[in-house]
């Protein structure tokens, strides 16, 4: 058996019996989304959990003063920003921001992998997160929200980094890179619901990491599905024979105005706004 296959077996077998070890949620993520659902938290004790980690603060002050908010008024202060934000959207947003902390490996070769992963998923979060903002315009009433989208476009390809840091066990596998899109492909929609579920997150959340890159899930209600899809062909992540014809899919869905959409200048400059908070 090539090392290839026998790589692609052990990661099967250990997905069967349920022996794939699954990354953890960051630590910070999980204090805030304690807090969070937490009936009796206010935004100053919120903004007291969050102030734990200086990076996630500072980080949560740029989100407020980002144009996603749509507030031309700077905010300074962290009690500021978490006021500005809310507690409904912090969840989500907090969790998000952290997310970069699971992108990470000590070997070399690994960490060039993963930071090529995660800049990939920066990419289709941004387009994501801009094309649900020019949905929710026209579609008011949509219980669909830029909250869940930030962190569903964040998480949606979470179930490379298994595989990755099982790969690592197998240096031999990185010289055929083929192998490694190959088994991506093929299995981390599957371990990203896992892990979505290990972690207690919604149905939307497992359907995104399960199913985005499956070309047979085609849901006929707008779900979230859409907007990390539409992202990631725009991006070139998820590759098709013809990108307008793919694209065109949604714009009578109803997900897109148009598929001219992205080249407008009010799109580009919201993109762009989108982008400033994850620089």
């Amino acid at each position: 058996m090539s090392t290839e296959n026998a790589l692609l077996t052990i990661l099967v077998d250990k997905i069967n019996n349920d022996t794939l070890v699954l990354p953890t949620l960051p630590e910070v993520a999980v204090r805030v989304r304690q807090a969070a659902d937490d009936p009796e938290v206010n935004l100053l004790q919120m903004a007291d959990v969050i102030s734990h980690d200086p990076a996630l603060a500072a980080r949560m002050i740029k989100v407020a003063n980002s144009g996603f908010m749509g507030r031309s008024i700077k905010v300074n202060t962290l009690n500021q920003a978490v006021t500005r934000i809310g507690l409904r959207q912090i969840k989500n947003i907090a969790t998000a921001m952290a997310m970069e902390q699971l992108f990470v490996s000590n070997n070399k070769l690994i960490k060039t992998y993963m930071d090529k992963a995660w800049q990939k998923t920066l990419k289709v979060a941004c387009q994501a997160i801009s094309t649900m903002e020019f949905y929710l315009r026209l579609n008011k009433h949509t219980s669909l929200n830029k909250d869940t989208i930030t962190l569903a476009s964040l998480v949606f390809n979470i179930g490379v980094l298994p595989i990755l840091t099982e790969a690592e066990k197998h240096p031999e596998v990185f010289a055929n890179p083929s192998f490694l899109a190959h088994a991506i492909q093929k299995l981390a929609g599957r371990i990203g619901g896992a892990i979505m579920r290990e972690w207690g997150f919604t149905d939307d959340f497992v359907e995104v990491a399960e199913s985005w890159a499956n070309p047979n899930y085609k849901p006929e209600h707008v779900c979230y599905v859409d907007f990390i899809r539409a992202g990631a062909i725009v991006e070139g992540i998820l590759q098709v024979s013809d990108k307008a014809a793919a694209l065109g899919v949604y714009e009578e869905k109803g997900v897109l105005r148009s598929i001219d959409m992205f080249t407008d200048d009010a799109y580009l400059d919201l993109l762009t706004d989108v982008k400033s908070m994850f620089a």
